[in-house]
């Protein structure tokens, strides 16, 4: 009896939909037709591929807003074809502080998703453990506790939390290559190779058996999923750079087109001449949008709003976004 209901509710569908010419009014079914568009592939699309709406809601980040806390740090939480994903747990417990404010509970997170080793992305993830008793969290393979940032002699310990790794082995995923946490749901590591010119520009460093090595952030992974308007990233830091990073995903998924990047651009320390060219490499990758903040700074999110105009938005907390 069930399936004969879903299939008179997805010939309705087809059958009311097929001339419609504006967007739904409900944003979960806002398939934007035209005279363009074929209404049949759209909606075999919907029904073979399946629900693809996706809602992200920035938890944490440098810019507060009314009634949130802010810090230096990043928080997403997402929702996903009926899952709850976290991506990153900032660098203490005000994400979830922020989460009740905003009415999103951390008990309802089906899994969460570290997008690289260090402390303003990881420090918050034993506050969530607590608070949520059996999602997983999935880390690189090659997460470790040595990350450093220093010069000489100094260097400073910037990573995950002191024996979390060991404390939470029920918890803690590791994970390689390309990896699907879900259906629509991808983890992709760097895939470009000389990352360590990168660590040393930002003094960054693993330490490896009483050495220092520049760290090529192979601890780091996009969080990437699959709409129909095309591939959503997520990247928190984009150490990498944001424009090899849109190159990696596309080489992976080379079928599909790439609409958007989220999160952080590394740029607060960058010159102007280095925000530019980075400006002209995500243009040359044919992104539609980019949604920045945390670690990208006020003047570099200026350059790159002046350079790339509407395509470019501002993270802070609180911020909703749907694709």
């Amino acid at each position: 009896g069930l399936t004969i209901l879903v299939d008179h509710f997805k010939l309705y569908l087809y059958y009311e939909l097929r001339s419609y010419t504006k967007p739904l009014p409900c944003r979960k079914f806002a398939f934007v037709f035209n005279e363009k568009k074929s209404y049949k592939a759209t909606i075999n699309q919907y029904f073979t591929k399946g629900f693809s709406f996706m809602k992200a809601t920035v938890l944490s980040d440098n810019i507060p807003a009314e009634n949130l806390g802010c810090e230096w740090g990043l928080s997403i939480f997402i929702e996903y074809h009926g899952k709850h994903i976290l991506l990153d747990a900032g660098a203490s417990g005000l994400f979830l502080k922020n989460a009740d404010v905003l009415g999103l509970n951390m008990k309802d997170v089906d899994f969460g998703v570290l997008y690289h080793a260090h402390y303003d992305h990881a420090d918050g993830i034993p506050e969530f453990f607590r608070v949520n008793s059996s999602a997983p969290f999935y880390f690189r393979e090659t997460t470790g506790e040595n990350c450093c940032k220093g010069v000489w002699n100094y260097k400073k310990y910037i990573g995950i939390p002191k024996g979390i790794l060991k404390k939470y082995p029920d918890r803690i995923k590791l994970v390689s290559g390309d990896f699907s946490p879900g259906d629509g749901v991808y983890l992709i590591p760097h895939k470009t190779p000389g990352l360590e010119k990168k660590g040393i520009r930002e003094h960054m460093y693993l330490k490896e058996k009483r050495r220092w090595k520049p760290d090529s952030f192979s601890h780091e992974q996009s969080l990437v999923f699959d709409t129909l308007d095309g591939l959503v990233i997520f990247n928190s830091c984009s150490h990498g750079g944001a424009d090899t990073i849109i190159r990696e995903v596309t080489a992976t998924f080379p079928d599909k087109k790439v609409k958007a990047l989220i999160g952080g651009f590394h740029l607060y320390n960058k010159t102007d001449a280095e925000i530019l060219a980075l400006a002209e490499g995500i243009r040359s990758t044919g992104i539609s949008e980019i949604y920045t903040g945390h670690c990208t700074g006020d003047h570099a999110f200026d350059l790159l709003k002046e350079t790339l105009g509407e395509s470019v938005h501002k993270l802070h907390a609180g911020l909703v976004m749907e694709f």
